[in-house]
C-alpha cells in the first residue's frame, strides 16, 4: 500500500507540474474564461508547484504528505467549482476530478 501511496503522490505532482510548466498557455486561457486575474493565476501556479514539490519530498519526509495533499485537493475542488460556474463539458472537469480523487486517496492513506 505504501508503494501505491508513493505512486499517487508522484502522479499528482508530475501532472500538476506538467500542466503549469509545459501547458501554461492552456492555463492562461482557462483562467481568462473563469474571469480570474493574472495575480490569482500566478498565486495558484506558484502554490500548486510548491505543493507538488512537497508531495515529492513527502516520499522521504512523510509528515509533509497530508497537508500538501489536502491543500492540493482544495485547489482541485476550486477548479471543479469554476468549471461548473462557466458550464464546461464533463471532459474539461475530468482532469481536476481525477486529481481530486487522488488527493483524497493520498490524504486518507497518509493519515494511517
Amino acid at each position: 500500500m505504501e508503494d501505491l501511496l508513493k505512486l499517487a503522490q508522484v502522479s499528482v505532482a508530475l501532472s500538476v507540474a506538467f500542466v503549469w510548466v509545459f501547458r501554461y498557455h492552456n492555463v492562461i486561457t482557462e483562467f481568462k474564461s473563469f474571469g480570474l486575474s493574472d495575480l490569482t493565476r500566478n498565486f495558484v501556479g506558484v502554490s500548486k508547484i510548491a505543493l507538488s514539490t512537497l508531495l515529492i519530498t513527502g516520499i522521504w519526509f512523510p509528515s509533509l504528505v497530508f497537508v500538501s495533499s489536502v491543500l492540493m485537493g482544495f485547489f482541485m475542488v476550486s477548479a471543479q467549482f469554476f468549471h461548473f460556474k462557466i458550464k464546461n463539458t464533463f471532459i474539461k472537469h475530468l482532469p481536476s476530478l481525477v486529481l481530486l480523487i487522488l488527493c483524497g486517496f493520498i490524504a486518507y492513506l497518509s493519515m494511517s
